[in-house]
């Protein structure tokens, strides 16, 4: 393998960093994104079970905040509810959709960097083709061509272009995979706030119209 890395040349170097950066990213967002730790299948059938008819302690929904993204989606709605009793849909609905927002960012955590990867990779492969067929032309003199330079060229071009795609080829194909489950999870999350809405929305205390209490009084 030393021996490929040397015969490939300096831009071989670029692309090995690639090569390192998109397995680590892969690995994380591949732990990162597993349902368990995103939205669990049954919290929020339990959720609502617990707080069927009473809200939960503070201690209660600090622990589902740590459950899982869902459940700091979910917990955002009780403090909510809990702190202002009185809080209309309107607003309950957008505390979900600032907490689905931030749920949002970390599930697309490093997936632009996946994608940087799989784009720049094939135009470092063909930087060293570039260098490769430098270095086949530097080795052509009037004299006659140099064969060792001649085949260190051609070597830097094919190694390099090669890595390029090796390196390429699986880092689009994760992207796209996470780009698609990302996408589901976002789904999920959403079609659970909305639930979690209507469920919470039984204990908000509503105060009457004022327009009412103004006819009202006039009568």
């Amino acid at each position: 393998m030393f021996s490929i890395i040397q015969a490939a040349g300096w831009p071989i170097w670029p692309l090995l960093l690639c090569s390192v950066v998109a397995l680590a990213l892969v690995i994380e967002r591949m732990s990162s994104l597993r349902r368990k730790r995103v939205a669990p299948p049954r919290l929020l059938d339990e959720v609502m079970s617990v707080t069927s008819h009473s809200l939960p302690s503070a201690d209660v929904v600090e622990k589902l905040a740590d459950n899982s993204l869902l459940g700091e989606v979910l917990a955002s709605g009780l403090r909510a509810v809990i702190v202002e009793p009185r809080i209309t849909e309107p607003k309950l609905r957008q505390v979900f959709e600032l907490a689905g927002r931030s749920a949002i960012h970390q599930l697309e955590r490093y997936l632009n960097t996946l994608g940087t990867i799989a784009t720049a990779a094939p135009l470092l492969g063909l930087l060293g083709t570039v260098v490769g067929m430098i270095e086949i032309f530097g080795s052509q003199s009037p004299t006659g061509g140099n064969p060792a330079q001649l085949a260190h060229g051609i070597s830097i071009a094919l190694y390099n272009t090669a890595f390029g795609l090796i390196i390429a080829i699986p880092s689009l194909m994760f992207y796209r995979y996470f780009r698609g489950q990302v996408e589901e999870l976002i789904l999920e999350l959403e079609q659970s706030s909305d639930r979690m809405l209507g469920h919470l929305m039984r204990f908000s205390i509503q105060q009457p119209p004022a327009a009412a209490n103004g006819n009202s009084s006039k009568v």
